[in-house]
């Protein structure tokens, strides 16, 4: 046994975080105990007894290498992430997007945990944080942190808990969508593409309208502040920001002509699959908070859903996040105890993807503590770096949880043509990382 396997560092969270995390520390030779509460506590969206169980969409989002989310997924990739890798083994078509099957997502990430031989899978919820802990300890419980463990966090940060909240949407069943209205595209593509779309005509989008306009919808408690991310509004809120607002949004239909009529609709409801099967089909940024009776009933007039059955109805949960620029330093390690390290979305970020990135670093730099090294921080030209900055060096006053993206970068020191930013982005990130491992042996 190595001096590094002699101490075990704890991670608490069997997410997408808290899997990477481990994940990192175990490669770089660290005895690490992963603690998850599945399956004797499930979370109000979890089902899964599962580890790295995706709850929301099945999208990674974009592969594009020159955009913001493409350029975070490399240098993941670079990293040697086991996220990014089994994604790519279980995706599904999407398109330029990044999507996979859930279920063997999951369970090839599980069987990855359980086998290490550095890391013990412990199932059982931890309800408080070690006030002093001796070796390295991950917080990645992720936004829907169980009441307790919360609690003990509000206590620790000594600032009552900040919160969003987040809806997922619906997913149906393949065999009940009517494929004599619905046509096969992904936007702009001459092929028949990999989304499936329910063309509206604009009576059709009225109605849709209306519907959502008099619907029902799952109530809140009355304590209950509503703080919504922007990047994943539920559509009833989009709605009432105006009638059109849909339509320039997830409805949009620029680019999805129906090869049926040649014709553009005046609005489009996209469908992603959810698995290799193609059994199963997602609702393209339908997240909501309308009761599942609602739902059955409005989204049932939608051209082509008229008999949809629901495999999972679309609802809504508490996202719990900390404060990052007054807790956490640019380490991802808290201010007050050095070896308490914060990651995924609870930390700050938004997204599957920029979790998984905060996992990655969170499990560099508990190794690195493990063996007596100072913790590093990702090069402000990379994707993982401009995050880092987001966390640590934004407003305290106006913090928000954000995805990656090209705003959160350095600001550009000359002109620089926009046809040619991602690109010239991607590069810059690439040789600073490069650089940024080879100097630190990562």
């Amino acid at each position: 046994m190595t001096e590094n396997e002699s101490s075990s560092a704890s991670v608490i969270g069997g997410g997408l975080a808290g899997c990477e995390a481990a994940w990192q520390l175990a490669e770089r030779g660290c005895r690490v105990t992963l603690f998850d509460m599945k399956p004797g506590t499930f979370s109000p969206a979890h089902q899964s007894p599962h580890l790295a169980e995706l709850v929301c969409s099945n999208s990674l989002r974009s592969n594009d290498a020159y955009s913001a989310v493409g350029l975070l997924k490399n240098e993941m990739r670079r990293l040697d992430s086991l996220i990014m890798k089994i994604a790519d083994e279980t995706a599904v078509p999407a398109g330029k997007a990044l999507a996979v099957d859930r279920e063997l997502f999951a369970q090839a990430v599980t069987n990855m945990m359980d086998n290490h031989r550095l890391i013990t899978v412990i199932r059982e919820e931890i309800t408080s944080l070690p006030d002093n802990p001796e070796a390295p300890v991950i917080l990645a419980t992720g936004p829907l942190t169980s009441e307790p463990l919360a609690e003990d966090l509000a206590r620790f940060t000594g600032k009552d808990r900040l919160y969003f909240y987040d809806a997922i949407a619906p997913i149906l069943f393949a065999e009940s969508l009517d494929m004599a209205v619905i046509y096969q595209k992904s936007r702009y593509d001459d092929g028949p593409g990999d989304y499936l779309n329910c063309p509206l005509s604009r009576s059709d989008y009225a109605a849709f309208i209306a519907d959502l306009k008099t619907a029902r919808y799952t109530l809140l408690h009355d304590f209950e502040d509503v703080k919504y991310f922007e990047g994943c509004l539920p559509i009833e809120v989009m709605c009432s920001r105006g009638d059109d607002t849909l339509r320039f949004g997830p409805m949009k239909p620029v680019g999805l002509e129906d090869p049926k009529t040649g014709e553009t609709p005046y609005a489009v409801v996209q469908l992603r699959r959810e698995n290799t099967s193609g059994t199963l089909y997602n609702m393209v940024g339908f997240q909501t908070k309308l009761t599942r009776g609602e739902q059955k009933r409005i989204f049932s007039g939608i051209p082509g859903l008229e008999n949809a059955e629901f495999a999972r109805f679309g609802s809504i949960h508490r996202n719990t996040f900390i404060c990052a620029p007054e807790i956490l330093q640019a380490t991802l390690q808290t201010k007050t105890n050095p070896n308490l390290i914060i990651a995924g979305q609870l930390s700050g970020v938004e997204g599957y993807v920029e979790s998984t990135a905060m996992g990655i670093l969170a499990g560099i730099n508990a190794a690195r503590l493990m063996k007596s090294q100072h913790p590093l921080i990702p090069p402000p030209e990379t994707a993982m770096g401009a995050l880092i900055t987001h966390l640590t060096e934004t407003d305290v006053k106006h913090f928000q949880p954000s995805n990656v993206s090209f705003g959160l970068f350095p600001p550009w020191e000359m002109k620089v043509p926009k046809r040619l930013r991602g690109k010239v982005r991607a590069e810059r990130s690439d040789a600073a990382l490069k650089e940024w491992i080879r100097l630190h042996q990562i």
